[in-house]
């Protein structure tokens, strides 16, 4: 194999599933609302949304490991590798928003804490697992940081694009990542993060 990444056409999912608490759930892969209300996912929702992806990830083959990266992108990690019974998951901490709340603040560059977490991946087929993306910043530097140890093959996957984040001038998340649940023009609520 080479050296370099096999970067897989993202798959932009067609099928509608009730993604939103809000009664007007949009198709997987469509673009929400303005950004003025945060969209709330339920688990079952989200739920759903993971076994599309599964899906979706699977009809490509299957990674020997799972990068999730911390702290949302483990839930789905784990979930996918539950899915596919794969026992190897390593949680990658990159951190590029600085708080919880609501179109918290971000940092100029994402920063990588530890990445030996990440173990030797040599020859390896790597999925990258975030929950949500906004600029693409830290999927990119996670895919970066599982290609400089080794993976033969990285694959990326975010189950939600923010686009309000996403700079103007940037390539289209379809472009950036393998993998895509849904856009969304806004924040977005997953359901670990609900009181």
């Amino acid at each position: 194999m080479d050296a370099e990444p096999n970067f897989v056409a993202v798959r932009v999912f067609a099928e509608a599933v009730d993604v939103a608490t809000t009664a007007e759930a949009p198709a997987i892969g469509s673009v929400v609302g303005a950004g003025v209300v945060p969209v709330g996912l339920t688990w079952d929702a989200f739920s759903a949304l993971v076994t599309l992806l599964a899906e979706e990830v699977a009809r490509d083959g299957l990674p020997e490991v799972i990068v999730g990266i911390l702290r949302g992108g483990m839930v789905p990690a784990v979930m996918l590798a539950h899915r596919w019974g794969l026992r190897v998951v390593r949680g990658l901490d990159v951190v590029h928003t600085l708080a919880d709340g609501v179109d918290a603040a971000k940092a100029p560059n994402p920063v990588v804490r530890d990445q030996d977490s990440l173990g030797d991946l040599g020859g390896m087929n790597v999925l990258v697992v975030d929950d949500v993306a906004g600029s693409g910043q830290t999927v990119a530097t996670a895919r970066e940081m599982v290609a400089a140890r080794g993976a033969d093959r990285v694959r990326t996957l975010a189950c939600v694009v923010n686009e309000a984040n996403w700079p103007p001038d940037a390539e289209d998340p379809a472009k950036v990542l393998t993998y895509l649940g849904r856009r969304q023009r806004g924040w977005v609520i997953f359901p670990w993060e609900s009181p």
